[in-house]
């Protein structure tokens, strides 16, 4: 079962990649997730229609799975021409249509969310048949294929790495469960990401506190210790989905742009224990969102403004795990100064740990860090840890992607924290005090990796250096060809 569910969204693709109307990863992801997403909500819908008294499904009649998309092989299932007719003029504008009001429940209401930026990019009905057959094998009412999900999850995940921008939504998964890790959620806290992407953070969380349930209530309150919000359709189904699978029968993600409400609206409900996140870095956003927030924190950079929203959403003794880019470390522009003073002032940073680079890629080469802090007291001192490239690693890449195992290091360092000098003199990891930080122009620059100096050569000797690497490159290639044509002999 197992292998045949990391092969799932390879077959789909297989069968897409003949389709002329899909072009790109990207859109064959969007399509995936989208049928994916109906397959799960109907087997959902058996266990709710066994568990709950006179439950109504919102999907409009004939537009459930189990009325359109199963083929009993009778020869009557929906094909071709008629399968993308229904698709196109029935289906998706009817789930766009779905009417939901503030009393709607959040497992209804998540329907239409779904369906609100959702396409169908195939062109051939014949093809989408067989796409449908093939979700359609999966038995997500089964505890073991609701588990085996993990594994095409997974695969859609790292088909999204190399799917152009959609790679946005990508948190390597070692991350994303090392921050859980260390901010050790509880049951009955609720944990929250204002960027959610596919919702990796929330998985992350959810893992940890599965741990914890020993009764019904633990149940329920597993049920609700979760809380995201995403931007994009795409990433947003997939979130959903991953909920549902993860027996969080109310999926509290909201289809929405954190940014667009006057962060000082925000009242003690809507704020939360935990807040985990890797906010989008680079982009920007419309002089209409910057005004939702204190001059002194109004930014170009959508990663500032996540920053200054988090500030805003923390709970008195809540704590947070957030990966930032270096620019922010290091920036000095007035909204960076200003989110650095108030991070000191009225937060707890106790710790910044400086991750190796590629750790994004291929999505991005920018160099990254996570920040560690709490709503308890102001800072007295913040540790800084750099975290080097495992050995063996030149870098991180898609095939060879950083594991959780990596964090070791920083796992042996965290309780019994000591300063580390490399042999150079430079810091491998110390404490510095808030009063040296104001000191230092509020600058995070600090511990990190060594700037590699090239030595310059005068033209003679740069000549005789790259002859000798090219002679002994030779004789390298030489050394391989000649095994292969020993092996080649033999056989």
């Amino acid at each position: 079962m197992a292998v045949a569910n990391t092969q799932f969204v390879k077959r789909i693709q297989d069968i897409m990649r003949q389709d002329a109307g899909i072009n790109g990863d990207a859109q064959r992801i969007d399509q995936i997730s989208w049928i994916l997403f109906l397959k799960v909500y109907d087997d959902c819908e058996k266990d709710w229609e066994i568990t709950e008294d006179d439950y109504q499904s919102i999907i409009p009649e004939g537009m459930q799975w189990r009325e359109w998309a199963v083929d009993n092989k009778d020869g009557n299932a929906l094909t071709g021409d008629e399968l993308l007719s229904f698709v196109n003029n029935e289906l998706l504008p009817g789930l766009k249509n779905i009417t939901v009001s503030s009393e709607t429940p959040i497992k209804q209401a998540i329907v239409k969310d779904a369906f609100i930026d959702a396409n169908n990019y195939m062109k051939n009905g014949v093809l989408l048949r067989q796409v449908i057959n093939v979700i359609d094998e999966q038995d997500f009412t089964d505890p073991q294929d609701r588990h085996m999900f993990n594994d095409i999850y997974e695969g859609i995940l790292k088909q999204l790495q190399s799917a152009g921008n959609s790679g946005e939504f990508y948190t390597p998964r070692a991350l994303t469960d090392f921050i859980a890790e260390t901010l050790q959620p509880k049951l009955g806290e609720k944990m929250a990401d204002f960027a959610c992407g596919t919702g990796g953070f929330l998985i992350s969380t959810l893992n940890v506190l599965k741990e914890q349930i020993k009764s019904v209530e633990d149940q329920e309150k597993y049920n609700n210790s979760v809380f995201g919000i995403e931007k994009k359709g795409q990433p947003y189904i997939l979130a959903v989905t991953n909920l549902l699978l993860h027996d969080v029968s109310n999926p509290d993600i909201v289809h929405g742009n954190s940014l667009e409400k006057k962060v000082d609206e925000y009242t003690e409900k809507d704020k939360f224990d935990i807040i985990m996140m890797n906010p989008p870095f680079g982009g920007s956003e419309l002089p209409v969102i910057k005004q939702n927030f204190p001059t002194d924190l109004q930014s170009s950079e959508t990663a500032d403004l996540f920053m200054a929203l988090i500030m805003y959403r923390l709970k008195e003794g809540g704590r947070v795990g957030l990966i930032l880019p270096d620019g922010f470390l290091f920036g000095d522009d007035g909204s960076k100064l200003s989110l650095k003073k108030r991070l000191l002032t009225d937060f707890n940073l106790h710790t910044i740990i400086r991750l190796p680079t590629s750790i994004f890629a291929p999505y991005t080469s920018i160099a990254t860090n996570i920040l560690f802090f709490d709503k308890t007291k102001p800072t007295e001192k913040t540790w800084f840890y750099r975290l080097d490239m495992p050995e063996g690693y030149k870098h991180f890449s898609k095939t060879r992607p950083m594991k959780l195992e990596h964090f070791d290091p920083v796992r042996e360092w965290w309780n019994e924290r000591q300063e580390i000098q490399d042999k150079d003199g430079n810091y491998k990891s110390r404490a510095y005090t808030a009063k040296e930080i104001e000191e230092n122009g509020y600058s995070l620059d600090l511990c990190g990796f060594p700037t590699k100096v090239e030595e310059v050569l005068p033209p003679e000797k740069l000549m005789a250096k790259y002859t000798a690497e090219r002679e002994e490159l030779n004789s390298k290639i030489e050394t391989t060809l000649d095994a292969i044509k020993a092996l080649l002999e033999e056989n």
